[in-house]
């Protein structure tokens, strides 16, 4: 069945001169993508799918993506979502293509990222006979995502797929899996044309927030005398960006963003103290500990936030708090103001509430916190050795690529480790979507796809994946994907020859026994990035890191690999070692 691009409008109806068609279950599937307007899905064939693909090669509205790892077919479909704020795809075949993906998926889970996720399996009649490359795909993912499907009848399919996309995008997003047997995507079932409703009496996310608890937090907030306003991923998520911002210029408090959601407020306006944490700045974490009310937006109070939830509660302080997923409240800190709901509807309602009250907190009291807040701003916790002219300084390559692309439409991706935390720390995000890392479970590698899915989705934007040497070794191979699908990204490898942030914890942590955590035999990455048929640049002098970036820059249509040899011996500073609160800070090595 030739499915092309002037049918994708038609593909959630069904007009066949009013007779209902048979179809296979694997072109039911391809048609409920298109009535998705899905455009891209990245995966990896294999037996269980190849009824699948099959059908998409009779079709052009949706390109399909091979990459060379089935991890990185579900870490580019979550970049792409993460940047756009669609539903990433990824299609994977049954065993070990679904176990390869299981990384992936935890990632996009842990960090809400709305994904569908179709797996092959095999035959009906087969499952539970260890059948080859047969998994438990249902069991094997149910703790890593929203929910999952198993389909036993291909009248299923489009119903199933409904409801697929509807949960991944609603309420909190996450990842769903849809795991397809071989036997359903070839036999035939009526297709009366894609649900134009989806009806799940079981599943019904709050959007609208308690008026009353609302009111409360308005009280609150009009009356504290150190206010403070913490937010994180669910901003971006639940495209609240611009409510927030109205919110401060509204009330004119500080505001502080996670890792997760930088970008949600511009990091060059003065009311943002910076990104808080076990590497936030000190401005953010005494404020946070210091505050009497604070306000939480789509943030969750995780471990590598206020540290240590006993010493965040020896401070009295009121907490009002505003999530989509009702368990995320209380789960860590106990909230006097839970506000379930979309965060979007909340601080609109809580916008026009504000507006039509003529209290607003005392201007004295204000400008004291104030006072106090630029006294701890003034110690400048990120200084660092940028006169240095033997060793390239790592936190000098992202200034440096901050100030030749603020004013771009540039997208910054990064893998996990020490690079992550400069990145976070010195790019300065003022556009949400613009910074795709992997916050909740930290998985290393995701760099690259990340990159390559951002890049397909947004070929006029400039991409750069900050990676180190350890990190960008785990998905590496897709610099093939890179060049076939030509996603021209530019890679920023930050290149200490250490596993950075393991060497930094052993030398805190384990008075610098440093086990395993050298990375010896390092590739020549220049030639590695040749091979793929890229550019490969080194950089070993701080002089000629400006330059670098600026000819990596010029070459628009080509990957390029900066391997900078940066200083082996740099930390990430503030840091808050494990167990401790976020006030107690090491600022250098002077206090290790």
């Amino acid at each position: 069945m030739k499915i092309n691009s002037a049918e994708i409008n038609s593909a959630a109806v069904a007009d066949f001169a009013g007779q209902v068609p048979e179809l296979m279950g694997s072109e039911i599937l391809v048609k409920s993508l298109q009535a998705e307007g899905v455009k891209q899905i990245w995966g990896y064939p294999g037996g269980a799918v190849l009824y699948i693909y099959d059908a998409l090669h009779k079709q052009d509205s949706i390109q399909h993506v091979l990459v060379r790892h089935e991890q990185a077919a579900v870490h580019a479909a979550d970049g792409f979502a993460r940047a756009t704020g669609e539903v990433g795809v990824a299609l994977v075949t049954s065993g070990p293509g679904l176990t390869n993906a299981v990384t992936g998926i935890a990632t996009a889970y842990m960090d809400s990222i709305p994904m569908v996720i179709i797996s092959g399996q095999v035959p009906t009649t087969s499952i539970g006979l260890d059948a080859f490359q047969e998994c438990d795909t249902v069991g094997i993912t149910r703790p890593i995502v929203k929910h999952n499907f198993l389909v036993k009848d291909p009248a299923d399919l489009a119903g199933i797929m409904k409801k697929a996309f509807h949960i991944a995008r609603s309420g909190r997003p996450g990842p769903v899996v849809v795991d397809v047997p071989k036997d359903v995507s070839f036999k035939k079932a009526s297709y009366a044309g894609y649900p134009e409703a989806v009806h799940m009496r079981s599943y019904n996310p709050v959007r609208k927030g308690h008026g009353g608890q609302i009111r409360k937090a308005l009280q609150l907030l009009l009356s504290a005398k150190r206010p403070y306003i913490y937010t994180g991923g669910g901003v971006l998520l639940g495209e609240a960006v611009a409510e927030l911002r109205e919110l401060v210029d509204l009330l004119g408090y500080p505001v502080t963003n996670t890792l997760m959601g930088l970008g949600a407020f511009p990091a060059s306006d003065k009311r943002f103290l910076g990104m808080l944490g076990m590497h936030g700045t000190i401005e953010a974490n005494n404020a946070m500990q210091n505050s009497d009310v604070l306000l939480a937006v789509g943030a969750r109070f995780d471990d590598r936030v206020i540290g240590n939830p006993k010493h965040f509660a020896q401070n009295e302080r009121k907490i009002i708090h505003i999530d989509v997923d009702p368990s995320s409240i209380s789960k860590r800190v106990k909230v006097d103001v839970p506000i379930v709901g979309d965060c979007k509807d909340v601080l609109r309602e809580l916008i026009n509430m504000i507006k039509d009250t003529p209290q607003r907190v005392d201007p004295a009291d204000l400008a004291a916190w104030w006072s106090t807040i630029e006294d701890w701003r003034s110690r400048n916790c990120l200084k660092y050795d940028d006169t240095n002219t033997d060793v390239i300084k790592p936190q000098k390559v992202i200034q440096t690529l901050w100030d030749m692309t603020k004013d771009a439409d540039a997208y910054i991706t990064s893998d996990v480790g020490q690079h992550q935390m400069w990145a976070a720390q010195y790019y300065g995000f003022d556009r949400p979507r613009r910074w795709i890392n992997s916050g909740g479970l930290g998985t290393m590698g995701v760099g690259i796809p990340y990159a390559m899915g951002i890049k397909l989705a947004k070929p006029d934007a400039e991409v750069y994946c900050v990676t180190g040497e350890g990190s960008v070794q785990m998905c590496i191979q897709e610099l093939s994907t890179c060049l076939q699908y030509n996603t021209p990204i530019k890679v920023v490898s930050l290149n200490n020859r250490y596993l950075g942030m393991v060497r930094q914890w052993q030398e805190v942590e384990y008075a610098g026994r440093y086990a395993s955590s050298y990375m010896d035999a390092l590739p020549d990455f220049v030639k590695l990035a040749e091979a793929y048929g890229h550019v490969g640049m080194l950089i070993e002098r701080p002089q000629d890191v400006e330059g670098a970036l600026h000819e990596a820059r010029n070459l628009k249509d080509r990957t390029v690999f900066m391997d900078f040899r940066t200083d082996p011996t740099e930390n990430v500073f503030p840091m808050v070692k494990a167990g401790k609160g976020i006030t107690e800070m090491l600022l250098g090595t002077e206090d290790l």
